[in-house]
């Protein structure tokens, strides 16, 4: 018997023993689909999974195009196929015929409803979601000691902050436990309150690997947490619940790091370019100040400063001209309208009634005497005439009747 073998021997061995079975030559397996992936050469490769296991498999681009639906990560399908061994990597596979859509997987149904429901309760609510600190001194990472995430986070902050502090709680993430470990990590971050931000997460993966990032121990945890939480689990087109319950979600795990440290040489060539152009505004400002101490020590005015008053004293003199002339106009006007006031008054005077040969009759107590029934026999009257008065005695008073008199 052959001691030892080489892998090809191997491989080749179990790959017939695989095609000797009939039974694996047209078999059924129903499974739900993860990985999904269609390239661009029209082959599709996916996995399916239940509770227990995982099937990897391939449907080449012949078979593809007699798909009816577009195959989706969570769909419970019914592949048809047969199973045998990929040589070059030493694993068995479905090679898969025909695909038949039963329905939506057991874990994206689990995925939807726990998503709806911390939903309702406000877990998700952007209202909620504190700001990462500008400048943290501490960051702690909830992630795998041993995974590509822990040393893709400490050689980004690394490089962006040399003297930034790391604290690293080891933890599973994935598998039994796992939820249980990254919930007690957020607790123990905040009840020391060791760091000033929080890093969780882990590289891509299925669904399945990710979901203890999906249970809802974690997802409360994150949610509850009184310090900052950053969450970068998977590559860019996975998200997990506690994405959505973070303050802020990164891609990837070197992403967060850009989100969380400070870049410290990108301050530094930050505050050297805003000094450069404090100087360049400060030499700018000089010289315009320059140029304007410059031109108004050389203008005109300074050295001729009466000028300035030119213009506002021949202003004055010809506002004091045109008053003068406007008052003249004004006294001359007036004088006129007084000149035939007074013509008026004169034609209406009196006087000129008396100039004229009239005379005005009075008693001597000056009551006018206008009728004979307002003298009597012997009563004293005075007559003013135009030259002066004449004190006169009543001797007779004779009464007239349209002219005639009462004893005619």
């Amino acid at each position: 018997m052959k001691e030892a073998y080489t892998v090809s021997e191997i491989n080749n061995y179990i790959k017939a023993v695989l095609d000797g079975d009939v039974r694996l030559r047209n078999v059924q397996v129903v499974g739900e689909i993860s990985n999904f992936k269609r390239y661009p050469s029209g082959h599709c490769y996916f996995t399916l999974k239940d509770s227990g296991g995982v099937l990897k498999c391939v449907m080449f681009r012949s078979r593809a195009y007699s798909l009816r639906f577009e195959p989706h990560n969570g769909d419970t399908v019914t592949a048809v196929g047969r199973i045998a061994v990929y040589e070059r990597d030493g694993v068995y596979q479905l090679y898969t015929d025909l695909l038949l859509q039963q329905g939506v997987g057991d874990l994206m149904q689990a995925y939807e409803q726990l998503k709806q429901k911390l939903a309702a309760e406000g877990l998700f609510a952007e209202d909620q979601k504190r700001a990462l600190p500008v400048n943290p001194k501490t960051v702690g990472i909830i992630t795998s000691p041993v995974g590509a995430a822990v040393r893709d986070i400490i050689t980004v902050s690394r490089r962006r902050n040399p003297g930034i502090k790391l604290l690293l709680y080891p933890v599973k993430v994935q598998g039994a436990g796992a939820s249980r470990e990254l919930a007690q990590a957020i607790k123990f971050f905040n009840k020391h309150k060791l760091a000033d931000v929080l890093i969780i997460g882990r590289g891509g993966g299925s669904i399945e690997e990710l979901w203890a990032f999906n249970e809802e121990a974690t997802v409360r945890a994150v949610a509850a947490s009184k310090l900052p939480i950053v969450s970068a689990v998977g590559h860019e087109t996975d998200f997990t619940l506690c994405d959505f319950a973070a303050d802020q979600r990164a891609a990837t795990p070197s992403q967060a790091a850009e989100l969380v440290v400070a870049d410290v040489a990108g301050y530094v060539r930050q505050v050297r370019n805003l000094h450069e152009r404090c100087q360049q505004l400060m030499l700018k400002n000089l010289e315009q100040a320059s140029f304007r101490l410059e031109r108004l020590t050389s203008s005109w005015a300074l050295h001729d400063p009466e000028r300035l008053l030119e213009e506002q004293a021949q202003r004055t003199d010809t506002a004091y001209r045109q008053l003068v002339q406007a008052m003249e106009r004004l006294v001359q006007g007036c004088g006129h309208r007084l000149a035939l006031q007074a013509a008026c008054l004169d034609k209406l005077s009196p006087l000129a009634v008396l100039a004229r040969g009239y005379s005005v009759t009075q008693t001597n107590d000056y009551k006018m005497v206008s009728s004979v029934e307002d003298v009597n026999f012997g009563m004293e009257l005075v007559t003013t005439v135009a030259d002066g008065k004449i004190i006169s005695v009543v001797q007779n008073v004779e009464e007239e009747v349209n002219g005639c008199k009462k004893d005619c």
